[in-house]
């Protein structure tokens, strides 16, 4: 069965199409998307410009002709922090479904974390344990753990890569008071998470997943994305200690320079290392392990588990 998944992001909007069997690992067949900056867009403190929902009304237009082309049989949407924040998201959404027919469905932050968490479980399987999973995106920080399939707890925090950018630094490179700030703001959010989720026993295996954590990860030295995603990819904290820092003196132009960093991400890279860096230590994690699969893998798994096999949802538009 073809199946695809469109993704709102705060960062990107992301079309992906996988051939995917009830039982089977889903096997990616086709992606397009565009850095659209969802987050950006929010103007008036709390509100999806004008600009920004036409820009995601035709992508998802596109998206349609495409997933039609390439014969998806069935397709899920949703959206995460960028609309999910946003006073008049649920009435963009509206008027896209109108349009399209595209139902895009608002997570919480809790929904991305389990759905996340499931990928993760399905990626290494039972032998691994208790999984700590950490996923830093453009809005929100989601941290999950648990034993089975579904986590013992989540927690989901504003402190995304792309939010604390635009909401802290304003300099480039920031001035070392911002970054300080920015610091204490994030260690103050997670240490209140760290015995809400530690209560249930500390983990056997520790888990990070997004792009922030795959691009600190390449430039502390794991293995380029070009090597395939069987690769085992780790971050140790004394590693992103350092290029925290390191970051932290860097203008943007010169972090787009580094390996598997992307010129439209290098701005946020360095709240998101800061992120990344108060999670590993109030948590005491001296090392982790990069997960190829995320919340669109979990989102297929999990439609996979209860969709009818022979519903073509796509056909019938």
């Amino acid at each position: 069965m073809r199946l695809g998944v469109l993704d709102v992001g705060s960062n990107t909007v992301h079309l992906l199409v996988m051939d995917a069997h009830q039982g089977a690992r889903p096997l990616p067949a086709f992606s397009h998307k565009e850095e659209m900056r969802l987050a950006e867009h929010i103007v008036d403190g709390d509100r999806l410009s004008d600009e920004g929902a036409a820009r995601l009304a035709r992508f998802v237009q596109e998206a349609m002709v495409i997933a039609e082309d390439k014969g998806v049989e069935d397709l899920v949407a949703f959206a995460t922090s960028a609309v999910r924040d946003a006073v008049n998201g649920e009435e963009v959404l509206a008027q896209i479904k109108a349009d399209t027919r595209v139902d895009i469905q608002v997570l919480s932050g809790d929904d991305e974390a389990r759905l996340t968490f499931l990928a993760v479980r399905r990626w290494f399987g039972w032998s691994y344990g208790r999984l700590l999973v950490v996923d830093i995106g453009g809005g929100s920080l989601e941290i999950a753990s648990g034993i089975d399939e579904e986590p013992d707890v989540t927690a989901s925090l504003p402190l995304g890569a792309g939010r604390l950018t635009r909401d802290w630094f304003t300099g480039d490179p920031p001035d070392p008071d911002e970054v300080r700030a920015l610091r204490r703001h994030a260690r103050t959010q997670i240490a209140r998470t760290v015995g809400v989720v530690t209560k249930y026993g500390r983990p056997d295996h520790v888990v990070a997943t997004s792009k922030t954590f795959r691009q600190l990860a390449r430039i502390a030295g794991a293995a380029p994305s070009s090597e395939g995603p069987y690769v085992r990819r780790t971050l140790t904290h004394d590693d992103l200690t350092g290029w925290t820092n390191r970051l932290a003196r860097m203008p943007v132009a010169r972090r787009a320079e580094l390996p598997g960093v992307s010129a439209g991400r290098a701005g946020q890279l360095l709240a998101g290392a800061v992120v990344a860096d108060a999670a590993m230590d109030l948590f005491e994690l001296p090392v982790l392990e990069i997960c190829p699969w995320a919340l669109r893998e979990g989102m297929i798994l999990r439609r996979l588990d209860v969709l009818p096999l022979s519903r073509s949802a796509v056909a019938d538009r």
